[in-house]
């Protein structure tokens, strides 16, 4: 894959760029990433998005395709982190499945930072089936940005989890799994993913 697969938005240059991967159902361009994508490079960041390959196939042919397996997904982060230059001049992430695998592989690949928006800690009606493990030891320097009422992982679940302390969780406040509020909470989702898109520029300056 070439930057002519990917969208790219902000500056030309500059370090440490941010990679963003896409949910498991949505692509690259989704709303939610972009306005995320956006919002960043309005503050000055350089932003990267790319598709795995089952959307791309996805996007080709325009039938549904599940996600591939776990390896060719993080084959695909490894060698995007690659192509881009490597993983000190990167903080990668994603949406949901995007950051989850890109947690998987941040510390082999050296990451300069990792960022998971929405991370799946369980899979809807779950909550057993635990997807933490790895996060216990991750020593990359890790900022989850998640809905407070995330059906995938709320504030109150995620208080029982143990996670490395090189991981800082920052909660929109009655935000779901895409940071949506309900009515009633008086809150908007675009004021959602502007609290998100500060606490990732926020995150990204101090590294």
């Amino acid at each position: 894959m070439d930057l002519a697969e990917m969208l790219v938005d902000g500056p030309a240059a500059g370090e440490p760029a941010i990679v963003l991967a896409h949910g498991a159902g949505a692509p690259m361009d989704s709303p939610f990433l972009a306005a995320v994508a956006t919002g960043l490079a309005a503050l000055g960041n350089r932003v990267v998005r790319f598709e795995f390959p089952y959307m791309r196939r996805r996007r080709a042919s325009g039938a549904g395709r599940p996600p591939d397996p776990s390896p060719v997904l993080e084959r695909t982060w490894l060698e995007i982190i690659a192509h881009l230059g490597g993983g000190p001049r990167l903080v990668i992430g994603g949406k949901s499945l995007g950051g989850r695998i890109a947690s998987r592989i941040a510390d082999q690949a050296g990451a300069r930072g990792l960022v998971c928006l929405g991370y799946p800690f369980h899979p809807a009606g779950a909550p057993h089936r635990l997807r933490t493990a790895h996060l216990a030891t991750l020593a990359t320097r890790t900022l989850i940005v998640q809905g407070a009422r995330d059906a995938l992982g709320s504030r109150e679940e995620i208080a029982t989890y143990e996670l490395s302390s090189a991981i800082r969780v920052e909660y929109v406040e009655d935000g779901d799994h895409s940071f949506r509020p309900r009515a009633r909470s008086g809150r908007t989702e675009r004021q959602n993913l502007e609290q998100a898109v500060a606490a990732i520029d926020r995150f990204v300056a101090s590294l």
